[in-house]
């Protein structure tokens, strides 16, 4: 299937699913990532705040859980700059105060610290769907591939889906970054690099 087949198809789905059954699925990826990556030896974790109403992995009972755990983890999220193209990243503390962007995704504040691509040791990427090679299908504005790109080499590109991967991403190109691992409820997928 080509990249705008499977983005159609997975937002009809995800959006189908029971927000039981969407809390349900999240339950099982926070664990998986917490017993099969090497969070404690991380300085920098960037991750996403959750579209509730697109059904997108809920990332906050891991934000909590790492504030708990790891104080010293620096974590960062995306925010979507007026030209509407490009991200910045900003850290996400529990007392840094969040505001409701225009897709009403709840962002740090303007005058929030700003955290460079190249201070990430991991990333937590939002898809729609992936594949059995890594590849992965986003919403389609070109944000992630741009910002994967800024990171360190070493940077850990982990996906995060609700769903298992498709075998082949049609038109997969070699300008997309790919992930080395995808947490899915069922389990982890690792890719080679």
């Amino acid at each position: 299937m080509t990249k705008a087949d499977l983005r159609r198809a997975a937002l009809a789905r995800r959006r189908a699913l029971p927000e039981v059954e969407v809390a349900r699925r999240c339950a099982t990826l926070w664990p998986q990532l917490l017993a099969g990556f090497p969070v404690a030896a991380w300085r920098g974790l960037h991750l996403f705040l959750p579209i509730a109403r697109q059904h997108e992995p809920d990332t906050w009972p891991l934000i909590r859980q790492l504030w708990a755990q790891y104080p010293n983890l620096q974590l960062a999220v995306p925010v979507v700059q007026p030209d509407g193209h490009t991200l910045r990243h900003f850290r996400l503390g529990p007392e840094t105060p969040l505001t409701p962007n225009r897709w009403n995704i709840p962002e740090p504040a303007p005058d929030a610290l700003e955290v460079s691509p190249e201070a990430f040791d991991a990333v937590l990427v939002p898809l729609l769907a992936f594949d059995e090679t890594g590849h992965r299908v986003g919403y389609g504005k070109g944000f992630y591939d741009q910002f994967l790109a800024q990171c360190r080499p070493e940077t850990l590109r982990i996906g995060v889906s609700l769903e298992p991967p498709v075998p082949r991403i049609a038109d997969a190109w070699a300008g997309d970054v790919r992930l080395h691992a995808c947490l899915t409820p069922e389990r982890v997928w690792r890719f080679e690099a």
